[in-house]
């Protein structure tokens, strides 16, 4: 069965940057399970796994605008330090939830802080970063109708529902 949209696609996989460092794998004997097509994984990994089949193993270079978009400087603000509850704590990497302009929850990063204000940047940290993927695929299967409604997989390595 090849991986199409609304199939459901176990894959383990390894990502890199440019300089070969490792970001992130999938577990050992965990493969990340995804419902093809929902878009719950980025759109360039999304694209490089349709039409592969279980046991093919593949490596792709994922350019930043089909990862996690590209470096926004119009997400990186400097915000008074009072406007935090507890500002005496506030340090480099601390993470919140904010929200914008249209009522959409975003989180940003403390990137740099003084005594009077703090630099938050609600870019994604991999913004503006080229990814290298080492993928292969598992097992693909055919979604459910209660995965396919609710839009995601259900069971091992998918939402749990109690």
């Amino acid at each position: 069965m090849l991986v199409a949209r609304n199939k459901v696609v176990r894959f383990e996989y390894t990502l890199t940057n440019d300089e070969a460092q490792v970001l992130d794998r999938s577990g050992e004997g965990e493969p990340l399970t995804t419902l093809h097509g929902s878009g719950s994984i980025i759109p360039g990994l999304e694209a490089a796994l349709e039409g592969k089949r279980a046991g093919e193993s593949f490596k792709i270079r994922i350019a930043a605008a089909d990862a996690y978009g590209e470096h926004d400087d119009e997400l990186v603000q400097n915000v008074p330090r009072e406007m935090f509850e507890d500002n005496d704590a506030i340090q480099i990497g601390m993470q919140f939830h904010s929200d914008d302009e249209d009522g959409e929850t975003r989180i940003v990063t403390v990137t740099a802080a003084n005594a009077d204000s703090v630099t938050v940047d609600g870019n994604h940290p991999l913004a503006g970063v080229p990814l290298t993927f080492a993928v292969t695929i598992v097992d693909v299967r055919d979604a459910s109708r209660e995965e396919l409604a609710h839009g995601h997989v259900h069971g091992p390595g998918g939402h749990p529902h109690d």
